[in-house]
Order: structure tokens, then C-alpha cells, then sequence
């Protein structure tokens, strides 16, 4: 199992959300050239769109599966397969957005001064992170993983990178010009436990996933759901609130 558009996509108005909170918030007014980093199926670089039509926005994504998905969207647009982690443009953007994607990237320490550098003055790095870890959904997940039925398997699984919010001012504050970081925590409503774990299996799951075989995935899962029933339980009506924490950062470069 490995990134799939389709399977991120089942969940799309909610995670577009976010980004919709984020593009608005940023402050930068002269936009010519906008990317999109991790940019999946398209949905957050349709909203950057949207939000600077007279610029030439582009995005990438480390997924060939994501990439086409993302092409099949937008086709004026221009979208390519890269690595963040690689990603080292010559030229300079006035807005670099980042939805949901840095978490998979290490090293935020280097990582997040690199991208401001790639800014124009006054440009704006806009940046939202699942701040989630320590949800029901997450600390379950690692707890199957840690059962004696996965845990040879699954015991070397690296969780995404990501820190406090405090951390990412204190990084970025001395070398922007303002910074504004805050958090927020959308409540989902899903149709039940089956819905949460299909969430997550487009997502955070995926580490897990990828070092099963099909059966032991099966496994995994139906395990996983009935830990996440008890987690989560349903309304009257059947459905789960998912709240869902995400931290959100833009740092604009000085002028």
C-alpha cells in the first residue's frame, strides 16, 4: 500500500479545510510565483490558485500517483515529482505553501530556513501541520504496532517530524520578519469507526502499512477499528466526531 489520490481524496472537503484557513491568512499581496509543496491531488493547490489568480502557481509532490491526480485536476497547471527533502529551486517564490506535507520531511531545524530563503522579500511561507500525535488515533496506532503480532515488523516505524509551537517561533522569529503561528481543532463528523480508520489509511497508517502483507494488513486494520470503536464512540445517530489538531505557521521574510 502507498500513497493513493483516491484515498486521500475519499476525505476531501475535510482536508481542505485547513488549507482554506491557511491561504487566507497570508499576508503577502504581490504574488507572481507561488508553489505548492506536497502538493497531492491538487485540492490545496486549487485554493492557492484561487487565492492569487494572476500568478504562476506550480506544485510537486514525491508521488507519481498524487502528481497525476493533481494534473488531471488543474491542467494549466504545471506539477512535478520531486522530494521536499531534495527540493532546491534557483529561482525565488513569493509564496511557499506547505499543506500537510513537511511532517514527512526531517530535520525541520534546516528545513524551514531553507524554505524561507527560497522567499522573495515580503514573501510568505505558509505551513499547516498535523499536530495529532498524541490524539486516541495516533497513540492506538502505535500501540498495535507494538503487539506481539507486528511488532517485529513494525518496531522500527519513524512517526513524522513535527514540535511545538513555541519551536517553530522561536526558529523562525530572528530570521523573518513576522511570524504567526497558532493552532486549531477541527471536529470531523465521520460515519462511524470504519470511516476514522479509512481516514487514516490514506495517511498515517501508510508507515504501518507498507511493511505488511495483505493479510497482515487486514489484520492490522480490523484490530486498529476495534480499538478506535471504543476510542471514539458513536452518536446516537452513528456518527464519530474526529477532532483533528493542527498547527498552522506563516513566516514572512523581511523586506
Amino acid at each position: 500500500m502507498s500513497w493513493s489520490a483516491k484515498q486521500y481524496s475519499a476525505f476531501e472537503n475535510e482536508r481542505t479545510r485547513p488549507v482554506r484557513d491557511l491561504v487566507a491568512a497570508i499576508p503577502t499581496v504581490e504574488v507572481r510565483h507561488a508553489v505548492d509543496l506536497g502538493c497531492g491531488p491538487g485540492n490545496s493547490t486549487e485554493v492557492l490558485a484561487a487565492r492569487f489568480p494572476q500568478a504562476v502557481v506550480s506544485g510537486m509532490d514525491s508521488s507519481a500517483d498524487m502528481v497525476a491526480a493533481a494534473r488531471k485536476r488543474l491542467p494549466g497547471l504545471t506539477f512535478g515529482q520531486e522530494d521536499i527533502s531534495l527540493w532546491r529551486p534557483e529561482q525565488r517564490y513569493d509564496v511557499i505553501l506547505a499543506n500537510a506535507s513537511l511532517q514527512w520531511v526531517p530535520d525541520h531545524a534546516a528545513l524551514y530556513p531553507r524554505l524561507l530563503e527560497r522567499l522573495t522579500p515580503g514573501g510568505s511561507l505558509a505551513v499547516q501541520t498535523p499536530d495529532n500525535l498524541e490524539e486516541p488515533a495516533h497513540r492506538l496506532a502505535r500501540a498495535v504496532a507494538g503487539e506481539a503480532a507486528w511488532a517485529d515488523k513494525l518496531g522500527g516505524v519513524r512517526h513524522p517530524d513535527r514540535h511545538s509551537a513555541d519551536w517553530y517561533y522561536a526558529l523562525l522569529s530572528p530570521l523573518a520578519q513576522r511570524v504567526d503561528v497558532w493552532r486549531t481543532t477541527y471536529m470531523h463528523p465521520l460515519a462511524g469507526a470504519r470511516a476514522i480508520v479509512e481516514w487514516f489509511k490514506g495517511t498515517a497508517l501508510l508507515p504501518y502499512l507498507n511493511r505488511l502483507d495483505a493479510h497482515e494488513q487486514a489484520a492490522f486494520l480490523a484490530r486498529y477499528e476495534a480499538a478506535i470503536a471504543q476510542a471514539y464512540p458513536a452518536l446516537p445517530d452513528g456518527t464519530v466526531l474526529l477532532p483533528f489538531p493542527r498547527l498552522f505557521v506563516i513566516a514572512t521574510r523581511q523586506g
